[in-house]
């Protein structure tokens, strides 16, 4: 198995697939979460490779961009076996990617190590200062308003109404992104969290005071 040659396939790969997304899922996040993972799973002992393929294909099966998560899953194994990847390296790899996402909070805990330390990097890339620039991005894309008083973040939902319910961009900082930082696994992930939370706090905080502004000056 030549690892370096499936990585760089796999980078491309990802290029291809998700290359125009316009969503916050597209190129330069796969990106940013792999070179994360890298981090992470060097001071967490990971195995690095395990991590990088795994965090370079993790969006590929995205039930966002797929018809369904199924045949997502299916397009990245049909490319692991034609890469000749180890059937272990394949099946952790296929374990990681398919049990990552956050679902609504539903999902349990991530197995192995490896896992552990790409669940942290892609949920890193959604905290912070390009957390908050995916979050309206996807909610564009999504056709959801920016912010409506009169709409209530949502505390219980299934998955399904997690991902097709009606909500605003501002609702998902409540019902995912600020609960991010306490569902992180390893230690060098918890520390990078907790900055990026308290930026966000801080913009939801400038948000709300611009907001009232702007509804007080038209009274």
């Amino acid at each position: 198995m030549d690892k370096e040659h499936i990585l760089r396939s796999a980078e491309s790969f990802a290029r291809e697939e998700l290359g125009k997304d316009s969503s916050g899922h597209d190129w330069w996040h796969i990106y940013r979460v792999t070179k994360t993972a890298d981090a992470i799973a060097q001071a967490e002992g990971a195995d690095l490779f395990v991590c990088e393929l795994a965090a370079w294909l993790h969006d590929i099966a995205d039930e966002k961009l797929n018809d369904n998560h199924r045949t997502g899953l299916e397009k990245v194994r049909r490319w692991l076996v034609a890469q000749q990847a180890d059937e272990s390296v394949t099946e952790h790899v296929m374990e990681i990617i398919s049990t990552m996402s956050f679902k609504g909070g539903h999902q349990p805990p991530m197995r192995t190590l490896e896992g552990k330390v790409v669940q942290d990097a892609d949920r890193l890339d959604a905290l912070g200062a390009i957390g908050i620039a995916r979050t309206f991005a996807y909610s564009g894309a999504k056709q959801q308003l920016i912010h409506d008083p009169e709409l209530p973040p949502r505390t219980e939902m299934t998955a399904d109404e997690y991902r097709s319910g009606r909500s605003t961009a501002i609702n998902h900082f409540y019902e995912k992104l600020l609960k991010l930082k306490d569902l992180m696994n390893t230690d060098h992930g918890k520390k990078i969290a907790a900055d990026r939370q308290e930026f966000m706090e801080q913009f939801l905080s400038r948000f709300y005071s611009e907001w009232d502004f702007t509804i007080s000056a038209e009274r």
